[in-house]
């Protein structure tokens, strides 16, 4: 995992009065926010060395009108200044990339610079599309497999016509990219054509934020994070002061950001159309948004199911034929719990006849476990890091965990997946000590998992807080949460934030309670699980209402607006601890699975809370062993953890106050839009 930035510059980079951003303000007479100071280099390697404590590097250099690229530098120290050398129209290039080694027998430090003199920098991680061997680094593999692309200008177009290069090479930058399979984030100079590349995976995994030229700070700007001391001064909204009391106030919704979330996809600019001083904006002709080339990708990211409505002869097939499969798949888990040792990873799909049709339930746990091992597989950790752990600190994974059906899922599949020897750290947060929901469902479902399996070495890590101590530590998540800025993202954040530190206390086997940080550097979170198996309350109401069809619809937005208001926030939260959080619910073939299967299957809205929500993943826990979890209610993590009631009191003196200034926020945010 690790922090990634690019900062572009230069004379020949303007500024278009067609910006939505620009002509809104404009129209309205509202000017920029004050925010013309911008970020700087500095600034932006405090908060990326955050997130990858490992190592900093930058590598920058200035490309000049004629096309040739002059002083070149690299290092921890290549500022340069805020002045673009290289003469007149020439623009300059900065590559920032902090680490945090996480794959790969040896250190790598980014950004990577090829021998043609492509730069990589890259956040994420690849499980699939580009062969990695387990010794080797996914950002080498993947610079290696980016500087086979053709650089030609129909290439770098993405134009329809035939390709003359294709015999030879037929390969392009989005080609490379729609194969990956896993989260990712990238920035990457392409020196031949003379293109700058830049994305995210098609569900936002990974955070990246972008700010567009405008009239006060004319660089274009990509970074994984906002600086803390610059999201401090220029946020647009001032939830600190809130803090006092005072009302919500929305007057300034009109006011542009400084940083946007980039959405999802592959963009590119050729800077050989900058020459002409051509305008560097997301509307404009000079930023090119390419599609994906998977054409399985672009199934799933459409999120359409094969069956929604239910049919009385597709209900009586599925009945049928999946009892066969059933009882020979519950067994083939239990001889694979018995036989399984330090070279084998279990049951897998493998081990199954072809004949076999199985349920719906063992379809996703087959996936699901599939998801999980790829995210924790020990061998390809940095064993660098592994060897600094003391015996009684083997805790290489650990899951965010408040107990309830997600989070109970991970690490009854996390134990099938880990070595006996290992130590699984359980991290939950609470803001009412043992009386918070969350911490109440973490200790029972602790028992559960010592009773499924009492050989593992379960480490529940209680962390508690109170808001009235986090004034600093609430205006730092502020910064992370960024462009997000409601009091639900900043409880949301908070909570995440201080449950990925790892810093709680343990309850010792003979009863002492003990002090513990977990040096676990990989981090399981449930993300997804609710979107795609109608967990959320809206999603019972739209069933209500519009039945089965407004069901599917609500669930596809849910799913399809996950990297604006979940992903990139919760991304940011978490690495700022120098931890990679890892998705398994949001893998490609999770989400393909789940899409394959009936919606009734998935969830059945009729039934009471606890029931029928997420009927799916109740029926896995049940395959699991986890009697208990399968009929645990939903609970958001500020709800659980009770930071919003804290909130609400601290902010509202009450619960009951805070919610009718949140209905009347809505109010004026309407009547102001």
């Amino acid at each position: 995992m690790c922090g990634i930035a690019l900062v572009l510059s230069g004379d020949c980079l303007v500024v278009a009065p067609s910006t939505a951003a620009a002509a809104e303000a404009a129209a309205s007479g509202t000017p920029f926010s004050d925010e013309g100071k911008g970020v700087s280099v500095g600034e932006l390697k405090e908060a990326l060395r955050r997130r990858g404590p490992d190592s900093l590097g930058c590598h920058r250099f200035h490309l000049c009108a004629d096309g040739t690229i002059v002083g070149a530098t690299d290092g921890v120290d290549c500022d340069g200044g805020d002045k673009v050398g290289g003469g007149v129209g020439a623009t300059e290039l900065c590559f920032i990339g902090a680490t945090l080694q996480l794959r790969g027998a040896e250190p790598v430090s980014q950004p990577l610079v090829a021998q043609s003199g492509s730069v990589l920098v890259y956040n994420g991680e690849i499980y699939g599309g580009i062969n990695i061997a387990n010794d080797q680094n996914d950002t080498q593999s993947l610079l290696s497999s980016l500087e086979s692309c053709c650089c030609c200008d129909l290439h770098v177009a993405d134009r329809d016509e035939a390709y003359p290069c294709r015999e030879s090479v037929g390969k392009s930058v989005p080609r490379i990219l729609s194969t990956i399979k896993g989260p990712w984030a990238l920035i990457y100079w392409q020196t031949d054509s003379k293109t700058l590349w830049f994305g995210r995976d098609a569900f936002g995994r990974r955070s990246l934020l972008v700010h567009w030229p405008t009239p006060d700070d004319s660089r274009f700007i990509l970074s994984s994070v906002s600086p803390p001391s610059f999201s401090r001064n220029n946020s647009a909204t001032k939830v600190s002061g809130l803090e006092a009391g005072a009302d919500p106030d929305f007057s300034d919704h009109t006011k542009v950001c400084y940083w946007e979330e980039l959405p999802c996809g592959i963009y590119s600019i050729h800077l050989k159309d900058l020459d002409n001083n051509a305008a560097c904006t997301k509307e404009g002709c000079v930023v090119r948004k390419h599609d994906w080339t998977d054409s399985s990708l672009h199934t799933l990211i459409r999120w359409e199911r094969k069956s929604t409505v239910p049919t009385v002869d597709g209900l009586i097939s599925a009945m049928g034929s999946v009892d066969k499969g059933n009882h020979h798949l519950s067994s083939c888990f239990r001889n694979s719990r018995e036989a399984e040792d330090s070279t084998s990873n279990g049951f897998e799909k493998r081990d199954l006849p072809s004949d076999i049709c199985l349920s719906p339930a063992h379809r996703v746990l087959i996936a699901l476990r599939e998801s999980v091992m790829l995210r924790t597989n020990v061998n390809i950790l940095y064993q660098g890091d592994l060897n600094k752990l003391e015996e009684a600190e083997l805790a290489p994974i650990a899951i965010l965990f408040s107990g309830g059906l997600d989070s109970m899922i991970l690490p009854a599949l996390l134990d099938q997946c880990l070595d006996s020897k290992w130590t699984i750290d359980l991290l939950n947060v609470s803001f009412d000590g043992q009386l918070a929901p969350d911490r109440v469902s973490s200790l029972a479902g602790l028992k559960e998992l010592q009773r499924i399996s009492p050989l593992r070495r379960w480490r529940l890590v209680e962390i508690d807080s109170n808001l009235a101590n986090l004034k600093e530590e609430s205006e730092h998540v502020m910064s992370l949460i960024y462009p997000s800025n409601t009091y639900m993202d900043l409880n949301i954040g908070v909570a995440l934030w201080l449950a990925a530190s790892g810093d709680g206390w343990v309850n010792g086997q003979d009863g002492d309670r003990y002090k513990h940080k977990s040096t676990s550097r990989v981090l399981l979170v449930g993300s997804g699980a609710d979107e795609q198996c109608a967990g959320y309350g809206r999603h019972r109401t739209k069933y209500r209402v519009g039945g089965w069809v407004s069901l599917d619809e609500e669930m596809r937005l849910d799913v399809q607006r996950i990297w604006k208001r979940n992903m990139g926030r919760d991304d940011r939260c978490i690495s700022d601890h120098g931890k990679e959080a890892r998705f398994p619910f949001l893998d490609e073939s999770v989400i393909r699975t789940l899409l394959e299967i009936p919606l009734w299957d998935i969830a059945k809205l009729d039934e009471p809370v606890g029931k029928g929500d997420k009927k799916i993943l109740r029926e896995v826990a049940k395959l699991l062993g986890l009697q208990e979890a399968a009929f645990l209610p939903k609970r958001a993590i500020q709800f659980g953890s009770r930071i919003a009631r804290e909130s609400n009191r601290k902010n509202f003196g009450s619960n009951r106050a805070a919610n009718l200034a949140s209905a009347g926020s809505v109010e004026v945010h309407k009547r102001n839009h």
